[in-house]
């Protein structure tokens, strides 16, 4: 039996406000604290909108244009992670137009991803994966000839977890949670463009970095780009457990997961 715990993620962090706002999502009405993100507001609602960039321990960032949602009376197709919940908004999370979008954009992500899905160490517990479900993809249309970072190097000089930019489909969520979370700036985007990739300074491996392996980074990452090294060598984990870390007398809880 599967006892694993998992969390709701409502893709951005609660706000907390006096004022409330009621708005409309595919036809439901929906009271949340002013500066709620539509994402958020649909996700308390019950409906959940796909994301690649988000999470709710993170500020939004916007980046990978899955969480499109269309808005009565507004052009285009905002980022419902990057967007506030206004009163009197009707907002639409589903339609084949947005169903067609996101798609396209999955399909871009999968032509530059090794498809090893069923030998990779995420299978089964990987958002990119899911988010292909989530949006109908059966089958890309582009061809493995032009540019792509399937060859890229893995880097292993990290004793606790490996790093495979041919995987990362640069979404910043480890970017950001070695800013937000953990305050140790040790990553960054370096490059530009299509070459753009997560680096731990300057080209330099992880362990000659100012990476202190806390594994925020590992969490916070949506695909096998950032993998620990016991689930590569162990596989998946079968149970979890919140208990209390012994290391020190401050006596933090934190989620155990164990095969």
């Amino acid at each position: 039996m599967n006892t694993q715990i998992h969390d709701t993620d409502f893709g951005t962090p609660a706000r907390v406000s006096e004022r409330m706002v009621t708005l409309e999502i595919d036809g439901q009405q929906v009271t949340v604290p002013e500066g709620t993100s539509l994402m958020r507001a649909a996700a308390e609602a019950g409906t959940m909108v796909p994301k690649l960039c988000a999470t709710d321990s993170l500020e939004p960032f916007g980046s990978c244009r899955l969480c499109l949602v269309e808005i009565d009376g507004r052009r285009g197709f905002p980022a419902s992670c990057t967007t506030p919940a206004e009163a009197g908004m009707v907002v639409r999370t589903q339609s084949d137009k947005l169903q067609s979008l996101r798609k396209g954009v999955m399909e871009l992500y999968i032509s530059d991803h090794p498809l090893d899905c069923l030998t990779c160490a995420a299978n089964g517990d990987c958002e990119l994966q899911d988010m292909a479900g989530v949006t109908g993809l059966r089958e890309v249309r582009y061809g493995l000839a032009g540019e792509n970072h399937l060859d890229s190097k893995k880097d292993e000089s990290n004793p606790y977890f490996s790093y495979d930019p041919a995987k990362c489909i640069v979404c910043n969520r480890c970017v950001r949670a070695c800013e937000e979370t953990q305050g140790t700036f040790a990553l960054t985007i370096s490059g530009r463009g299509f070459e753009s990739r997560v680096s731990p300074g300057q080209d330099q491996p992880f362990m000659e970095s100012e990476c202190v392996s806390c594994g925020a980074c590992v969490d916070a990452c949506p695909t096998a780009t950032l993998q620990e090294k016991s689930v590569i060598q162990f596989g998946q984990p079968e149970h979890s457990k919140i208990t209390t870390c012994a290391y020190c007398g401050v006596g933090c809880g934190f989620l155990a997961e164990v095969n």
